[in-house]
Formats: C-alpha cells, sequence, structure tokens
C-alpha cells in the first residue's frame, strides 16, 4: 500500500505543467458557494472579464514570475486569487503558500473561502479528502492533495513563513500585514524567500492600498509595467480609463453618468457590460516592461452591473468628502488609490532647489555658534552637530556614532574629546561646541550619574540641559 502512495506521488512529480489556462479552469469547474459568493452557482469570467489577464498570467504557461494586482473593492479580485488556488490543486500540483494579514484571518479565509471552494467544486472534493477522515491531511490550516500542499498562515508569524519552501506563493491583503513578523523582518520579504529554490516559482500579490509612500502594494505596482483596464466610449469608440473625474450627477434624473474625456458623450451604467467586455489591458510604464513580473490596477468603477455602482460610489463620496477618515477608505477602497497625508510640509521641490553645498565637519560661513544633541541608546550614543546663524537658520555640520555603553564612563570620555574639537568655518574661523543637550532615553540616572564625571573639566564648562 505505501509503495502505491510513493508511485503516485512520483507520477504527479513528473506529470507535466496543465495546458489549460486559471480561467479556462474557472469557467469549466468553479462553482461558487452560497455562503461565500453574492452570485452563487457557475463561475463565468465573462461576468468579470478584467480577470481574465490576471489569471492567466499566474497559468503555467504564462512566463510570468510576479503578478501584482492593487486593487479597488468589488470587482471579484479575490476570486481571481481563490480560482488559482484550485487550479493548483487540480492542474499543477505543488507546494502553495497563503499569507493572510494575521493568523486568525488566515484561519477565517481557510474555513469561510477555501472550504467551500474545495466542497463544492467536484474536481477539487475528490482530491482533498474530508477532514473528518483519519490522517486525512485537511486542517484548517494546510491542505494535502496528490503532488501538493496548502498551506494557510498568517504575516504575523515568522514560524508560518519560514516553514517550507514553496512553488506558489499567494500574498493577500499585503498593506493589512504588520511592519515586522516576531521581530525576523518584513513578512513580504520573509516569504518571497520562501520560492527561491524554485525555477518556475508563480507570485500573486493583492491588496487595496493605504497609505502613500508606505504602502507596500503601491511599491509593489511602481516597479511593473503598470497595466490599466481601457474601455471603449460607446459613442465614439474612443478607449479610455475609467476616473473618478469622469462621473458625473445628473440632477435633473438624480442619477450618475461618465463622460466620455473625448466627445463628451453621456455614458450610462448599462452600458458598462458591452464595455468590459471589449476593454483591454495596456502597459503605461515603458521603462519597466518584463518577462518576469507584471502589474495590474483596477477601481471599483469598473465594478459590473448589479455590484457597485456608480451611484452609490457617488454617495459613499458624498458622505465622505468633509470626514477626512471616511474620504481615506473611500480613497483606498474606491479609486484603489493610495492616501497621500496633507499637512504643513513644504513642497520637495523649493527645498531642493534651497539646497547649500558645503563639506561634512566644516562650518558654513553663516555659522557662528555650535551646538550638539546626543541621543542614548543602549550600545551607543548619536550625536549631531548644528551650527546656527541669524535668524535661527542652521546647518547640519557633522553626525557622529560613539559606540559603547552609556553606563560606561569611556563612553562618555569619547564624547568629551568630540567637545573639545576645534571645527574649522569656510571662511577660516575656527568654532567649538558651545552647548551640548542630551536625551538619556532608558538611562537616566546612568547618564546623570556618569555623564558630567566623565566629561573633562575642561568642556565641562559648557552649557548643557
Amino acid at each position: 500500500m505505501a509503495n502505491n502512495i510513493c508511485d503516485n506521488f512520483f507520477i504527479f512529480a513528473l506529470k507535466p505543467d496543465a495546458i489549460m489556462s486559471v480561467s479556462d479552469w474557472a469557467d469549466a469547474n468553479r462553482i461558487l458557494s452560497q455562503t461565500a459568493s453574492s452570485e452563487p452557482g457557475k463561475f463565468r469570467t465573462s461576468r468579470t472579464p478584467y480577470l481574465k489577464e490576471i489569471m492567466d498570467a499566474l497559468s503555467p504557461h504564462s512566463g510570468y514570475e510576479k503578478v501584482v494586482f492593487m486593487k479597488g473593492a468589488q470587482i471579484g479580485g479575490t476570486e481571481a486569487g481563490n480560482n488559482w488556488v484550485g487550479f493548483i490543486i487540480d492542474q499543477a500540483p505543488g507546494p502553495m503558500l497563503v499569507v493572510q494579514p494575521t493568523v486568525e484571518m488566515g484561519k477565517r479565509w481557510s474555513k469561510g473561502r477555501l472550504a467551500p471552494l474545495i466542497e463544492d467544486t467536484l474536481c477539487l472534493r475528490d482530491k482533498v479528502k474530508d477532514p473528518r477522515s483519519r490522517d486525512s491531511g485537511n486542517t484548517v490550516q494546510s491542505k494535502e492533495f496528490p503532488g501538493g500542499i496548502v498551506v494557510i498562515t498568517g504575516a504575523n508569524s515568522a514560524v508560518g513563513l519560514r516553514s517550507m519552501p514553496v512553488r506558489y506563493l499567494f500574498l493577500d491583503e499585503v498593506d493589512a500585514y504588520p511592519p515586522d513578523a516576531d521581530s525576523e523582518g518584513d513578512p513580504l520579504t520573509l516569504a518571497i524567500q520562501r520560492t527561491a529554490t524554485f525555477a518556475r516559482r508563480k507570485i500573486f500579490i493583492v491588496s487595496t492600498p493605504t497609505i502613500k509612500g508606505l504602502s507596500r502594494i503601491e511599491k509593489e505596482f511602481e516597479e511593473t509595467d503598470q497595466r490599466y483596464f481601457f474601455v471603449p466610449c460607446p459613442f465614439c469608440g474612443h478607449f479610455q480609463i475609467l476616473k473618478w473625474e469622469g462621473v458625473q450627477y445628473d440632477q435633473t434624473h438624480s442619477r450618475c453618468f461618465y463622460a466620455c474625456e473625448f466627445c463628451k458623450g453621456h455614458i450610462e451604467e448599462h452600458f458598462k457590460t458591452d464595455m468590459l467586455r471589449r476593454g483591454e489591458w495596456r502597459a503605461t510604464n515603458k521603462e519597466k516592461v518584463s518577462k518576469k513580473v507584471i502589474g495590474f490596477h483596477l477601481n471599483s468603477l469598473y465594478s459590473p452591473v448589479g455590484w457597485l455602482s456608480w451611484d452609490a460610489c457617488y454617495q459613499n463620496y458624498e458622505m465622505a468628502k468633509d470626514n477626512e477618515q471616511l474620504l481615506k477608505a473611500w480613497t483606498n477602497t474606491t479609486l484603489g488609490l493610495p492616501w497621500e497625508e496633507k499637512g504643513d510640509v513644504p513642497d520637495w521641490g523649493v527645498l531642493f532647489d534651497r539646497r547649500e553645498h558645503y563639506r561634512i565637519g566644516n562650518v558654513p560661513p553663516g555659522g557662528y555658534v555650535l551646538t550638539a544633541g546626543v541621543d542614548v541608546q543602549n550600545d551607543r550614543l548619536e550625536l549631531e552637530i548644528v551650527a546656527w546663524g541669524q535668524n535661527s537658520e542652521s546647518w547640519s555640520v557633522d553626525y557622529r556614532t560613539i559606540y559603547g555603553s552609556p553606563a560606561d564612563s569611556e563612553t562618555w570620555q569619547k564624547l568629551s574629546l568630540v567637545l573639545d574639537e576645534d571645527f574649522k568655518s569656510e571662511d577660516g574661523r575656527f568654532l567649538k561646541i558651545s552647548m551640548l543637550a542630551v536625551d538619556t532615553g532608558f538611562s537616566t540616572q546612568k547618564c546623570i550619574q556618569l555623564g558630567p564625571l566623565s566629561i573633562s573639566s575642561k568642556s565641562y564648562g559648557r552649557k548643557r540641559c
């Protein structure tokens, strides 16, 4: 019996990758569960035609290794990933890791999405044993099948992220991942490292974005060819990306329409079905075109008729526009765009144009007084020396790191040597540090006890705070 099992796994290991695409497999086999879908029954790619190219990029015959999908809500993006998981179990078995933001969310996805997927799709039900059977290999966080396994974990679990090498990696809602996994590093990086030994790996990264500059999915998308879904105007045929600026509210008929950017024709929502059918993905970042990486962006304005309407998007905007937190969530989930924090930060271009050139360690001509600030760390002192001129103008003269414990007098003696240094100005003058400020942090008492005692009497005459 054991030999037969080994023979079966050997046969699956030798089996070539399936020629069938993920979208074809989904149309032929996928049944949407009543408990997990608003439209239960047979899956139809024609309902969400923009998902076809995304799913097919995940197919074995596609040369892409990494597929990035930055998206809004209510467009069926989750089902693209679910279809891929089902395809792997049935057609291209191998080790797969699914990473949700937390272990708890991973369990919830397994019970609410993966279990119905297996139960309601006949060809999968035969390959993943009933969890109630003895030694089934079917648990909440692990699904075994002939030739492979799907492991589900959370981005907050370093153990789960480095559990095994995998050929397939599904990273879902990456912007909700914690910045660090059990102090072992970025969870996205840890997970991707699991695929390093596989020559024909597939990585699917999906998420709605969060904060501009901090968003993981934004960063990943920017490193791709940045594909957008262009749809034709039903009146003039002009292909365009659906943008929020095009959504207009008709006061007379109390409903929204989309204004074509070319002919200004009023596109009613019922035209959307045919527009999506005729739509096509186009790369907009020619500098990042690659045979290994591909990226897609889709907002909720593309949501099929009967799901999220333009009217609903407009109403949600009207409720959110005067509340920053609500508007932030609306921008992320409806437009599929990262939120740009607003504040009193000056324009970077203005600052860049005002830059000055001077050598590190030298005082610029306008600097007349030197101060130093020290930040106390567990194993070092971080020191910045600043020159001050008229009207509170300042220049960063130097930055030093003094290694050593703050509980050791030698560390403070090293600081004393810096305080005794002469700093030459570019107009020939020599200056010493006139004032020192120390942020004692967690080691306040030791700093108070050792600092003044360890700094030479020659230096100690200067002001300190």
